[in-house]
């Protein structure tokens, strides 16, 4: 049995039977496996950003590690930004590069490479495996160590000629490792703190299921403590049925108005927080002076759990105040960012899963999604744009009966557009409702909030983030996918294209013109 064949057998035992993918030279044995191990569902991209934000977004929403293929460095380079984001969410996912033949890395070819080093940039474990009888062993232990640390990137570098090697054998799955269980201190140590006046729970990462979510609700109704979610959140479990929580700002002067007095912040499966970028004047540490910071959670523990135990102490008899399903009907006439949002909350369907890249919309679409279906959330974990198309795409085929929703930005698509081409390939229930407005609104705002001028619509410093000359057609590039699509001006065009989208199967993309902002 040659070497790829025995790796992807064993990876379909595993369970990790879904392996996206943009191969080279270096991957041709490991691509020819897939005919003798159909268990394993190969799925092709057009870019390897593509492969790593969609196996990103599969991992989040099924619970367990995808895989994905790339071609040498180059190819682990060209999907690095959606590994970024992978690494700061905690997702399980095994990373497999193609490596040259051993023998042929002396020469010196072309496309030869530090793979290990660039690897490491987002990775908690990284091998190369020298000896195909090994082959399928490392990539075991490179599927138990996705599961260390409350989720990672394992890369495995797989030499050419490991691969193509006769003498390979299957190899039985590793355990993984199981969340820490909750601290009895840390829990007693919560317990004081939201018993006090001005306490704040900050839930992030695995806190976010609906048993965290439920436990957190109950937490705050006897307490009296004041609930955030992270600003990026990995898989949210919201909308109606579930406690009403706001995402702390993106900006530092929003979120240190939400956490202004507080006297203690719990931190369950989040980070404590800082701001994303340094601005002049503005603290990067956005905790309040004299304000105590508690770990009730961290990443490698059960933090859905922790909170669970939290609420039986401190909540025994308490029923959360859960949000009703009650999307308010947008606001007719021309489109505004406004009206997008709350036309897409109020058609949501149930059980759906909302990929929010959004950006400088995330604001408004935030609170308007509060009330309307139940649904699964995932955000820009890392804050690398470019993680929509492939996440939406990742997600529906981890679900593929449930309804994706993704709120796209103009800017941030252009990066990984190719992704819809997937969508039509594997005929996914994707809709795209992107908003352009022409330009890098977000850009805009911080080019005034970082000192450096005002927001510009001419010049060279405003050409810079500026979308329009030309403006990029989506209905077209859209089409030219693969992928039917509209576009819309008006509020009751939208909710029209919207009804059009989720009534029909397969993808579609919905091109809303907004205003562009300052």
């Amino acid at each position: 049995m040659r070497g790829a064949q025995a790796l992807v057998g064993s990876l379909a035992g595993a369970g990790v039977d879904v392996c996206f993918m943009n191969p080279g030279t270096s991957e041709m044995h490991f691509v020819q496996a897939l005919d003798d191990v159909p268990e394993m569902r190969g799925v092709l991209a057009l870019f390897e950003g593509v492969a790593t934000g969609a196996a990103d977004a599969y991992a989040r929403i099924a619970g367990k590690p995808a895989a994905v293929l790339l071609h040498l460095g180059p190819g682990l380079g060209n999907g690095l930004a959606n590994l970024h984001n992978a690494r700061r969410a905690g997702t399980p996912l095994l990373c497999v590069v193609g490596a040259h033949a051993t023998q042929h890395v002396r020469h010196d070819a072309p496309l030869e490479s530090d793979i290990t080093s660039v690897a490491r940039t987002v990775s908690g474990w990284v091998h190369t495996s020298g000896d195909v009888r090994d082959v399928a062993d490392d990539a075991m232990r490179a599927v138990a160590a996705t599961s260390e640390r409350g989720g990672q990137v394992a890369t495995l570098v797989l030499p050419a000629d490991v691969s193509w090697s006769e003498g390979g054998a299957p190899a039985p799955p590793r355990r993984a490792t199981a969340p820490e269980p909750p601290d009895a201190s840390r829990v007693a140590a919560a317990a004081s703190a939201v018993a006090g006046s001005g306490s704040v729970l900050l839930l992030g990462g695995p806190a976010l299921t609906a048993k965290g979510m439920d436990a957190a609700g109950r937490i705050a109704a006897a307490t009296g403590a004041r609930l955030l979610v992270e600003t990026f959140p990995r898989c949210w479990e919201t909308g109606a049925g579930r406690p009403r929580v706001d995402k702390l700002g993106y900006f530092a002067e929003q979120a240190l108005a939400q956490l202004e007095g507080a006297s203690s912040l719990v931190l369950a499966g989040a980070r404590s927080p800082v701001s994303f970028f340094g601005y002049p004047g503005v603290p990067g540490d956005l905790v309040p002076d004299g304000c105590a910071v508690v770990t009730l959670a961290d990443a490698p523990s059960d933090a859905a759990a922790a909170l669970d135990e939290l609420a039986a102490a401190v909540a025994p008899d308490a029923v959360a105040d859960l949000a009703p399903h009650d999307a308010p009907a947008p606001a007719p006439g021309p489109l505004d960012v406004r009206s997008l949002c709350a036309a897409v909350a109020a058609t949501l369907p149930d059980d759906a899963i909302v990929v929010d890249e959004s950006l400088t919309a995330a604001a408004v679409l935030g609170p308007a999604l509060q009330t309307a279906a139940p649904h699964t959330q995932l955000a820009l974990t890392g804050g690398a744009i470019g993680q929509g198309p492939p996440a939406a795409l990742g997600a529906a085929i981890a679900a593929p009966d449930r309804p994706v929703v993704a709120v796209q930005a103009d800017g941030s698509a252009l990066y990984t557009f190719q992704a819809l081409w997937t969508q039509a390939r594997e005929q996914l229930d994707v809709t795209t409702v992107l908003i352009n407005n022409s330009a890098y609104a977000i850009l805009r705002v911080e080019l005034t909030r970082t000192g450096a001028g005002e927001a510009a619509h001419s010049g060279r410093a405003g050409r810079m983030l500026d979308l329009s000359d030309p403006t990029p057609d989506f209905v077209s590039l859209a089409t030219g996918l693969g992928v039917p699509a509209r576009r819309v001006t008006t509020t009751e065009e939208l909710l029209d294209a919207l009804r059009w989208a989720h009534d029909e199967p397969g993808p579609h993309l919905i091109e809303a013109i907004v205003p562009a902002l300052g």
